[in-house]
């Protein structure tokens, strides 16, 4: 599910996740239930989560919940301060980590949008201390970061994520025989430094699209293009810092540099052409093959692709009417989409697969079974490349018919590349490491 919801999925410090022994993993939580999802796919470990008693009712998500072994966690919104269910719950993640295994935990304790960090609850450190106390150990604190690019929009959404090195624990372990309390407090702040030094934490998804455009544009002008996620998530860590940092000391400086990327961002779009392009004009004889071999390979793929929409498009529409009914939160809308597939795409099949069977008997519904998934993948893929051909078609008119295009954006990107190190310049090594008490 989540290679076909997102356009791309990247990992980054995957080699830190230890190959045994107890293990809290603990996470950012920014997009509702696909943030476990998306953990629970990339991890090679299994990982046993901690999720809010409610959903454990919930007619599709419960069973899924009961399925991977979730420990339910009653949260003092919910009724969760009888101390006999805060026990049950130490008692089972104890016991987890006793066997070997992975705690996934969001300690936030509730999924909001916006890409910054709320204040983190105590439930990992105290897991933690839990299981030491009672002989489980050492545990493994681990810090993972997500960020998301559009996360709720189906195939341009993109994922990244973060795995930190441990989070030093010994201290906390042998302070929290004296005072608990005191050792609770200081290991989950220390857990909350370990992921804000993950996120490239700004105050709105409309900020994170513009160092997001930024970043795509330092990595063509200045490392030719090639993307390393490690190196683009620190660049854009680094800009989110300087971003705070001069909202506070330079907020004119900022406001200025910041429309000129709206407005280049927007321009470069209209065009047809991504915020980093750099094309050459083509020769006219060079377009005309190009478009030829496009149009060729989708006419070529067209009648296998032709099944795949037949197939899926009536599925595809049902939910996007039901979400679009149902009008779900930005950090939800992932999860809509895909519950509510899971339940129409199957109900969408079964129809299809009786009305063929009326139409031409079992022969016919053998046929459609065979090709039901691999002509669903090859529509995706064909409309995919309908979709870039339509973009690039306009892009490389937009070129024909204005030759200095590229050198005017040229221009413009080297300008504001120049504007942004100039601005950076200004801010201390201290703020953009994520060092400096006052950064995030």
């Amino acid at each position: 599910m989540v290679s076909v919801f997102y356009r791309r999925v990247d990992v980054v410090g995957a080699e830190r996740i230890p190959p045994a022994g107890p293990t809290i993993l603990a996470a950012n939580h920014q997009n509702a239930l696909m943030d476990g999802i998306l953990l629970l796919a990339v991890v090679p470990r299994r990982l046993v989560s901690v999720a809010k008693a409610p959903l454990f009712s919930h007619p599709l998500i419960g069973p899924f919940l009961r399925l991977i072994g979730a420990l339910p966690v009653h949260r003092r919104q919910e009724g969760g301060t009888d101390p006999a269910r805060n026990a049950a719950l130490f008692a089972a993640s104890t016991a987890t980590l006793r066997r070997g295994e992975t705690i996934l935990i969001f300690p936030e304790g509730v999924s909001q949008p916006e890409p910054t960090l709320m204040p983190l609850r105590t439930g990992a450190a105290r897991m933690l201390l839990a299981a030491e106390q009672d002989g489980t150990g050492p545990v493994t604190l681990l810090p993972a970061g997500l960020t998301f690019h559009e996360p709720g929009t189906f195939r341009t959404g993109w994922a990244l994520i973060e795995i930190g090195e441990p989070v030093a624990t010994a201290d906390c372990v042998a302070l929290a025989r004296a005072e608990p309390e005191e050792a609770t407090r200081r290991l989950t702040a220390r857990l909350g430094e370990a992921l804000h030094a993950l996120l490239a934490e700004v105050d709105d998804r409309h900020t994170l699209r513009l160092v997001e455009h930024a970043e795509r544009l330092w990595r063509q002008e200045r490392e030719g293009g090639e993307r390393d996620a490690a190196a683009s998530a620190e660049w854009r860590r680094r800009a989110a810092r300087a971003h705070r940092y001069l909202a506070r000391h330079d907020p004119a400086r900022l406001a200025a540099l910041r429309a000129a990327m709206e407005r280049y961002a927007k321009d470069s779009e209209a065009a047809g052409l991504r915020t980093a392009t750099v094309l050459r004009p083509p020769s006219a004889g060079a377009t005309a093959r190009y478009a030829a071999g496009q149009v060729a390979a989708l006419l070529g793929a067209l009648p296998l692709a032709a099944v795949g929409l037949a197939s899926h498009l009536g599925p595809y529409w049902l939910t996007w009417l039901a979400v679009r009914a149902a009008r779900p939160e930005p950090d939800v809308e992932a999860t809509f989409k895909l519950s509510a597939a899971l339940l129409l795409y199957p109900l969408a099949w079964i129809a299809e697969g009786w009305l063929l069977a009326r139409a031409g008997g079992p022969w016919l519904v053998a046929v459609f079974v065979l090709l039901l998934l691999p002509s669903g993948f090859f529509a995706l893929a064909w409309a995919e490349r309908l979709h870039r051909l339509q973009r690039e078609g306009r892009a490389l008119l937009r070129l024909l018919s204005d030759r200095d295009l590229v050198r005017h954006l040229a221009l413009r990107r080297r300008a504001l590349l120049a504007e942004m190190d100039a601005a950076v310049a200004t801010v201390p090594e201290a703020v953009l490491a994520g060092r400096d008490e006052a950064a995030p």
